[in-house]
């Protein structure tokens, strides 16, 4: 097995994992720590070290609120549960987990981009092992980067400093920069620096998204995989600010911390800083910053200016649903009108049930928003036919509680994680993430999430989404065609959209 690897700043030697046939490198850095005149700049190349680095443990995470403070929260009981978690600015570390005995024998890579809506979540959270994926003969690689407003800060200053390159999006850099280090170095865990996916949820997704569509980086990764995060989705593609106004918030921001110019800014300590970051009240995104997100990514999309790789994209059954909050028949009309305005009336149609109960009109006219902006890329690229689109819904039962198939629900069955989750699963939730996390390798290996399961057997067969045959993957308590998906309602919704979209 591989222990020991030599990597452009040094040697690393890592530790067997659970199933010794797997090794796992933690906490491996791979650019300069963000940190003193560093903070709200891209990130710099990694120093070499002497000796042997021991990666045996995973490295602090992000700058972020306490995981696990909250019991109510469905996400901190479910995996942001160590509130004694390491925590520190010094955050640009990376995982890896390979199957490899050998350095030449050329392996596929999936590169991991955690969500958390940009504000928290990190790599060692324990849903991301990495040891089921690494078992199907590829190598995982998690990334860490910046979060919040140290990953996605924008000022006038800052700008200043760079002005022929880029100015925010610090996060998103990070994310590129330890994708650019898996190419350079990969090939010494058994890797194939040609053949590597991408892929991230929620955040990640769109995280993703946002690379795929950036002028900065082709021929950085393959493939890509985007769960819950694509690009086309209304409220997603909304949060793309202009510089000009994200930079405007930031002299707010410094305005409110009391400083008076960048280098004040970033002397300030970092916990003190996130506290000040809590009571301003915005939360920092994606920024329209002219050198990595040049534009909108459904403009790009549309315009054909993007890095046209093969994709999977999908999402949850009970994820961001959108519905109208009428309590009477007309105010359900007043909101189709101001939603759907001309095509208002196909709308009530649609949502009509026997007895008028308004409730029930709700609930039939109830919109995922994800769902919305996949259909929409994938509708889109069948038309244009720029590349090869497999896409899926994840909706089985998930037993604990009345959460059905929440957002993120999907984590535990891709990387076959189950066994951690405190939800009872039982034999069929374990023979789907088996079989999902097969999907995911086949995909990664050659494009194609097809293959065979555990025991030789064909796995049901998952066609691409295309203009003749639109084939949505359905997750439910087994894997197969939905019958049930693109419903008339869903179709509505998306014409409607490119409707408005092109003719703006």
């Amino acid at each position: 097995m591989l222990r020991r690897v030599v990597v452009e700043n040094g040697v690393l030697e890592g530790l067997p994992a659970a199933d010794p046939r797997i090794t796992v490198f933690k906490g491996v850095p791979f650019a300069a720590p963000p940190v003193g005149d560093l903070r709200w700049r891209p990130p710099q190349p990694c120093p070499d070290w002497e000796g042997v680095y021991k990666a045996y443990t995973f490295a602090p995470i992000s700058m972020q609120a306490t995981p696990g403070l909250d019991p109510d929260n469905l996400y901190t009981k479910e995996w942001h549960v160590d509130p004694n978690v390491p925590m520190s600015e010094d955050c640009l570390y990376l995982n890896v987990w390979t199957p490899a005995k050998h350095p030449d024998e050329k392996l596929p890579v999936m590169v991991w981009i955690f969500g958390g809506g940009l504000q928290v979540g990190y790599t060692s959270e324990m849903e991301f092992d990495g040891e089921r994926i690494a078992r199907r003969g590829v190598i995982l690689v998690s990334v860490n980067y910046r979060v919040n407003v140290f990953g996605f800060f924008a000022h006038k200053e800052i700008s200043a400093e760079n002005p022929d390159g880029p100015k925010a999006n610090f996060g998103l850099l990070d994310q590129m920069a330890g994708i650019a280090w898996v190419k350079r170095n990969i090939a010494a865990f058994g890797g194939d620096p040609d053949n590597i996916t991408i892929f991230g949820q929620s955040a990640g997704g769109g995280s993703v998204t946002a690379h795929v569509t950036s002028p900065v980086t082709g021929g950085l990764f393959q493939k890509a995989i985007i769960q819950s995060g694509g690009g086309f989705a209304p409220r997603f593609n909304q949060r793309f600010p202009e510089l000009k106004d994200a930079e405007k918030a930031g002299e707010e921001f410094f305005k409110f911390l009391g400083v008076n110019s960048l280098d004040e800014a970033r002397k300030i300590d970092a916990k003190e800083l996130f506290e000040k970051y809590k009571a301003f009240g915005r939360r920092w995104g994606f920024v329209k910053d002219g050198h990595y997100i040049v534009e909108n990514p459904v403009n790009l999309i549309l315009e054909g200016n993007w890095n046209k790789i093969p994709l999977m994209i999908g999402h949850t059954g009970d994820e961001f649903l959108v519905m109208s909050d009428a309590k009477t028949m007309e105010e359900f009309k007043d909101y189709a009108y101001k939603q759907y305005q001309e095509d208002a009336e196909e709308y009530l149609r649609l949502c009509k049930v026997d007895d008028n109960d308004v409730e029930k009109m709700r609930k039939k006219g109830a919109v995922n928003m994800f769902e919305t902006g996949n259909l929409m890329w994938c509708k889109h690229n069948a038309e244009k036919q720029d590349t090869t689109i497999y896409c899926y819904c994840f909706d089985p039962e998930i037993p604990g509680d009345d959460a059905g198939s929440f957002h993120s629900s999907e984590l535990w069955f891709v990387f076959e994680t189950l066994a951690k989750c405190w939800r009872p699963f039982v034999g069929k939730h374990y023979d789907l993430a088996r079989q999902i996390c097969n999907y995911w390798t086949n995909f990664a290996k050659k494009g194609d999430p097809n293959g065979s399961d555990h025991d030789g057997t064909p796995m049901p067969e998952w066609r691409p989404y295309t203009k003749e045959e639109p084939f949505i993957m359905l997750f439910g308590d087994k894997p197969g065609k939905d019958p049930e998906r693109p419903t008339e309602l869903m179709k509505f919704i998306v014409e409607h959209y490119f409707k408005r979209i092109t003719t703006r």
